[in-house]
């Protein structure tokens, strides 16, 4: 093994320790953090069997739930984003970038106020052809013209279909009190009535298409030196690029339905990755989903110290952290492109 390659992979185990310590700090905080603290031996006793105050082991015990929920989110969002880069070759592609997550957002709505729906599976059915269609629709336009969908035009027809179907969702809304009371939070991307029930909707579907995801990787990596080049190593292009786009979309979509649109977790965790250990998709993958996992409950918990004696909304948080990070990106892109 060459120096270069034992460095490597020196770099990149100690990335993933860093990656792991940081999550299972963040899901002791995020068990410890509220209106109310826990008391880390509190939570270790509880965890251990040894504790016997009942109002902290009730108080665990519903925020646990949320905490699982959100490190499946995380992992769910930023796969779906590292996907999206792989499919279109673009840095700044991502769920709410390019519209999919109000493009779910719109179906859940219209399913809850015309059809009652309620069902979480069926409500993340409908988000799935949301976000599809809306994915579809924003390439479409982006590939119009000179150059296809090149970064900027996937960001303007993204937030162009982003606002369109904003304001139809708010149409829908406003008029009907109970759809607004229930879609108040949920619409700005909250994890705070997350339990058990969600994360065992969740939880197949990001584990199908984190595993598939996982299986297109040796294609996908083909596929970024080029359409000729992956035919001719072997690569069926066009079912390569389908299959990632259902696994991002659908991960995508999941999260949208129990969760809201939360946005820039599928931005900021891929690309930083990226950064640090390369383009391999087979590194890519795992290290997104470890570090979205550790990146939502984060910002979970930021949301619950910033908004005491309440709490301001994971997508908030992700909104502000992620808004420096996406007009980095452009303007490092377009300063390579100068």
């Amino acid at each position: 093994m060459s120096l270069q390659n034992r460095s490597e992979k020196n770099k990149l185990i100690l990335g993933l320790i860093i990656e792991v310590t940081l999550v299972i700090l963040g899901v002791f905080l995020s068990v410890s953090t509220g209106s109310k603290n826990i008391p880390l031996k509190d939570i270790a006793g509880f965890f251990m069997g040894t504790t016997d105050d009942a109002f902290w082991a009730a108080v665990i015990s519903a925020r646990i739930p949320r905490t699982v929920f959100g490190l499946l989110a995380g992992a769910s969002l930023s796969v779906s984003g590292a996907l999206m880069q792989s499919i279109t070759r673009n840095p700044i592609a991502d769920p709410g970038i390019l519209g999919v997550n109000m493009g779910a957002s719109l179906a859940v709505v219209i399913g809850m106020a015309f059809f009652h729906i309620s069902s979480g599976i069926k409500l993340i059915g409908l988000s799935f052809v949301g976000a599809l269609l809306t994915a579809a629709f924003v390439y479409g336009i982006a590939s119009v013209g000179y150059k296809g969908a090149s970064s900027i035009k996937l960001a303007l027809a993204g937030a162009a279909v982003s606002t369109a179907l904003g304001a139809l969702v708010n149409t829908i809304m406003l008029p009907d009190s109970q759809v607004m009371k229930e879609f108040r939070f949920w619409q700005v991307g909250s994890i705070g009535g997350a339990g058990w029930e969600d994360v065992k909707l969740l939880l197949p579907f990001f584990g199908v298409a984190f595993i598939a995801s996982l299986c297109l990787a040796s294609p996908l990596n083909a596929l970024s030196l080029g359409d000729e080049m992956a035919v001719s190593l072997g690569v069926k292009v066009t079912r390569t690029k389908l299959l990632a786009a259902l696994c991002g979309v659908l991960l995508c979509a999941s999260v949208t339905a129990l969760a809201g649109p939360i946005g820039f977790v599928g931005l900021m965790l891929p690309h930083i990755i990226r950064q640090l250990f390369g383009n391999d998709l087979r590194i890519i993958l795992p290290m997104s989903a470890i570090g979205g996992a550790g990146l939502l409950t984060y910002s979970d918990i930021l949301g619950r110290i910033l908004g005491r004696p309440g709490e301001l909304e994971v997508g908030i948080i992700t909104a502000i952290l992620g808004a420096p990070v996406f007009i980095w990106i452009v303007w490092k892109t377009k300063a390579k492109s100068i």
